[in-house]
């Protein structure tokens, strides 16, 4: 038997909370999936050395022109283990701020729409089946029941 399968670098994203709670959501185009998905900042572990945690601060600073004082791992999981081999790191970010300068963004991140939205909103969003990302999902679900303990 073949399998075929993407053989995948890794990625990370990042559950970023400000201090009111509410959660940092971006918003750009997908091409796999033909629309503007909300999701968390994230992105690939495609630089040569880089650790995970070192890759979620770039991804935070790059999408959302932010850094935070606190990072906590939350939830490592596979995406797609019939197709994929990709494992993803979400981190907890919080004492967020905004960065010293903004990042010059251009292709598919030029026009990333950010909004910070009530925990409470993501988790009803996510039960009524209006957001899809799986890093989203994971991380909103999992510091939901996180926060119940």
């Amino acid at each position: 038997m073949v399998r075929e399968y993407v053989d995948h670098t890794g990625a990370v994203a990042v559950y970023a909370e400000d201090d009111e709670g509410r959660v940092l959501v971006i918003q750009q185009y997908r091409h796999p999936v033909r629309l503007r998905d909300w999701e968390l900042p994230a992105g690939l572990l495609d630089m040569e050395g880089e650790d995970r945690l070192t890759a979620a601060k770039r991804e935070l600073a790059e999408e959302a022109d932010l850094e935070a004082d606190t990072w906590e791992p939350l939830v490592q999981y596979n995406t797609s283990s019939g197709g994929s081999d990709e494992f993803i790191q979400i981190y907890r970010a919080r004492n967020v701020r905004a960065t010293a300068s903004a990042f010059d963004r251009e292709g598919e991140e030029a026009d990333i729409v950010t909004r910070w939205v009530p925990r409470a909103e993501l988790v009803e969003a996510i039960l009524d089946g209006r957001l899809h990302n799986s890093a989203l999902v994971v991380a909103t679900l999992a510091v939901d029941a996180a926060e119940r303990r």
